[in-house]
């Protein structure tokens, strides 16, 4: 039988040690799964050869897909989860998990067919040319044409393990994965090992993933089997409308926010590419040099969700309030630190990445701007959390358009325009200064509603 010890933690922990017990675990594997990203761009960069470093860059669009299947079956899944547990509804949350594994499951494997049947046109699309199309398909061939399953169903099992408040689990689960696949980087990339170059830091990748999910199925069938909550059992899936439609919900705008994601970042690679290589590598290591504050910044926002959608269901409303508070605090005090740092030590930061002094310039121009987009993650982050903790998938969905749609990439346009490559950098911080003033007002009016419905 599962262990009740675990809702203490949702009923009865203070406040700030709630939200650092559910948020420190997801953030530092958030930041592990940064940092072999990160390691795939060191090793890679230490080729000195800005096509190698290209062919990442060129392909990281179609593995950010991978998070809209990860968005619509982990967080669609966990937030069902989080809210049945907070009701004490178990036939509900055993059915949501089931139908959070297996649709991941399906979703990966159909995703590699699509992605080697149309390869060719694929690389194209992704504004590969004839010098950087071979690498960019040798390094597609292990991370997605045969890795994207095992990708998709770790972070989609790490997100049902964290729903009832394992984050710590979890984390552990993501970050194995992430460890191993930085041990094996200089293995297979540099010319001391296999010197594969790209293609050997997208092998590292895919055999990194498989570690990682068979880890998180041993938790559930040995280690924890008896006192889990979490169900991935062919007996509990179910087309169910309840089940669909609550997954859906919240799945479909978090889905919806990656695909956009990855329209926009398709886009900064297609508007960077024609100025050469090297402009596009430096685009490349810039961009994810700033993902580390998104990184934290999501991570306490996803580490949290469990806590605000128990809270939310249970009808302890002043606990979640007094999360949002303390949680918005840390998190902004975290973000403007980082940002000053991007901004003072671009040059050295990304000079760490790659010995080519273009590349450098380049990239470190780029930081300097994305980094000022920082300190505005906090609000924005934090209020798509909380309409996905709470069930309303329609206001996370409305800020996914807005961000994209309306301000970001029609930012880009304009901005490259005005101010050729350079410009780029620069759509970010107009996005996330609109978005934070967007997500302020509609966390208030949901808040309100929820006085209100508390009261009646």
């Amino acid at each position: 039988m599962p262990d009740n010890r675990k809702l203490r933690l949702f009923e009865e922990t203070a406040i700030p040690k709630a939200v650092f017990t559910l948020s420190v675990p997801t953030v530092i594997s958030s930041l592990v799964a940064l940092l072999y990203s990160l390691a795939d761009t060191y090793f890679v960069g230490m080729l000195n050869d800005p096509i190698q470093t290209a062919a990442v860059t060129l392909a990281a669009p179609v593995l950010l897909a991978f998070n809209a299947v990860n968005n619509l079956f982990g967080v669609g899944s966990s937030s069902m989860m989080s809210r049945a547990l907070g009701r004490g509804d178990m036939k509900t949350l055993r059915q949501s998990s089931a139908f959070g594994f297996y649709g991941a499951l399906f979703s990966g494997v159909l995703y590699s067919l699509v992605c080697t049947v149309l390869l060719t046109p694929l690389l194209g699309v992704l504004g590969a040319d004839a010098t950087t199309t071979p690498a960019t398909a040798r390094y597609m061939l292990w991370t997605v044409c045969l890795g994207a399953t095992p990708s998709i169903l770790n972070v989609v099992m790490a997100y049902l393990i964290r729903s009832e408040g394992a984050t710590l689990h979890a984390s552990i689960g993501t970050m194995s994965g992430c460890l191993l696949n930085i041990v094996l980087d200089p293995l297979f990339i540099l010319p001391s090992g296999f010197g594969m170059g790209a293609e050997g830091a997208a092998l590292a990748t895919m055999l990194s993933n498989c570690f990682a999910t068979s880890y998180f199925f041993f938790y559930l069938f040995v280690w924890k089997r008896k006192s889990t909550y979490v169900c991935i059992s062919p007996k509990e899936f179910t087309l169910r409308r309840e089940i669909v439609g609550g997954v859906c919900t919240v799945g479909v705008p978090a889905s919806i926010q990656n695909l956009l994601n990855v329209i926009s970042h398709m886009l900064l690679n297609n508007m960077a590419a024609p100025f050469g290589a090297a402009a596009l590598a430096g685009m490349g290591i810039a961009s994810k040099i700033s993902m580390v504050p998104w990184y934290i910044s999501n991570g306490i926002s996803q580490g949290v969700m469990p806590l605000i959608g128990y809270t939310y269901a249970a009808k302890k409303i002043d606990r979640m309030k007094g999360t949002l508070s303390f949680t918005v605090k840390l998190s902004q005090g975290v973000l403007c630190t980082l940002a000053l740092l991007c901004c003072l030590l671009s040059r050295q930061i990304t000079g760490a990445f790659i010995d080519d002094a273009q590349t450098v310039a380049y990239g470190s121009s780029f930081l300097y701007g994305m980094s000022l987009s920082v300190p505005f993650l906090a609000m924005d982050f934090l209020a798509i959390g909380v309409f996905q903790a709470v069930g309303k998938g329609s206001f996370s969905l409305l800020m996914a358009i807005l961000r994209k749609l309306a301000f970001e990439i029609p930012a880009l346009f304009v901005l490259n325009a005005l101010w050729p490559l350079y410009g780029l950098s620069c759509a970010q911080l107009f996005a996330e200064i609109c978005m934070a003033v967007v997500g302020s007002v509609l966390l208030l009016r949901l808040l309100k509603r929820i006085d209100l419905e508390s009261r009646c």
